[in-house]
């Protein structure tokens, strides 16, 4: 959709209808469907005095000849009229991707995430904690998958939709467990930022313009960095605190986590961004029906990584009280 937009829809071909094959060249004076028959002028224009359209003025046509105004055969006047009022046909009704499209499919990636979540609670609070790691790792590579895809797949979407509804619900049940509430108030604040998000590219104060584009992945590699650090030195046991350096580390009292997670936030919601700016681009240029299900898609990680930022930024304050 948009060059230089979320990566998740870069490499797909969003080519809308197909246009009618060019007419081929032909020599000139030549009849391009065919040989000039003897006497026939060559240019495509009547002769002197004949009609050029083949049809007599309404009225004056021989008897079994049309003339002007004359109805085609087997059709009234009437159905000629309710034919020519017609509405012309819209994007739903020649196959190409609406707004509707996208909000319907990323709404059934989100029930599917909450329905996935809402297993982790009727369960043992272990195999909650194993769905979780389940979820992460499974949900990691559909996402590689689902992006690098030429062409989306709805039921790899929806699956990876249901496991990061496992890892969403086993890290909010962890997290809830140790700071009541703070599950809710993360989704309340997801919901807030999305919201905010879209009025924001709606009134068009904010765009993914390119310079805006350079910072963002300037930032966003400057975290994954961090993240990936911060998650070896967990492992290895370099750091005791449950959150690693976000924790460990502080800025004038601050937890560094604190700082690393506003940011990320940030960056989450410039994804949206992104996200809208492509969605936008496609149904502009007509994209095919089946790839409301790629914005779907890109929606739906967008708001997971959303959701998790705000979760573990939360729990940061929490734990600092």
């Amino acid at each position: 959709m948009a060059l230089g937009g979320n990566p998740i829809f870069n490499g797909k071909n969003f080519r809308g209808a197909t246009q009618a094959p060019p007419v081929p060249a032909h020599p000139y004076g030549q009849n391009p469907y065919g040989q000039n028959p003897y006497g026939q002028n060559p240019y495509g224009q009547a002769p002197y005095g004949q009609n050029p359209y083949g049809q007599a003025p309404y009225g004056q046509a021989p008897q079994g000849q049309p003339g002007w105004g004359t109805p085609p055969q087997g059709m009234s006047r009437e159905q000629l009229e309710q034919m020519y009022n017609r509405p012309a046909a819209g994007p739903a009704d020649t196959g190409r991707m609406t707004f509707d499209d996208v909000i319907i499919k990323t709404a059934a990636c989100l029930a599917v995430v909450v329905l996935g979540a809402a297993v982790t609670l009727f369960v043992p609070m272990g195999t909650a904690s194993l769905l979780m790691i389940v979820g992460a790792l499974g949900g990691f590579v559909l996402a590689l998958v689902n992006t690098f895809k030429k062409q989306p797949s709805p039921a790899l979407i929806l699956a990876y939709a249901g496991l990061e509804g496992f890892f969403l619900g086993g890290l909010t049940r962890i997290l809830d467990g140790m700071f009541p509430g703070v599950g809710l108030q993360a989704v309340i604040g997801t919901v807030a930022v999305t919201g905010v998000t879209l009025l924001l590219f709606k009134s068009g104060k904010v765009r993914a313009t390119p310079k805006a584009m350079r910072f963002f992945m300037i930032a966003l590699i400057g975290y994954a960095v961090f993240a990936l650090i911060n998650m070896v030195m967990m492992w290895t046991g370099a750091v005791d605190s449950p959150f690693g350096l976000r924790t460990e580390v502080e800025i004038l009292g601050i937890p560094l986590g604190v700082f690393i997670g506003l940011l990320a936030i940030g960056l989450a919601a410039f994804s949206l961004i992104m996200d809208f700016t492509s969605i936008e681009e496609g149904v502009r240029a007509g994209a095919p029906e089946r790839y409301s299900w790629t914005a779907a898609f890109g929606l739906t990680v967008t708001l997971v990584w959303l959701y998790v930022e705000i979760i573990r930024l939360l729990a940061i304050l929490r734990g600092d009280d």
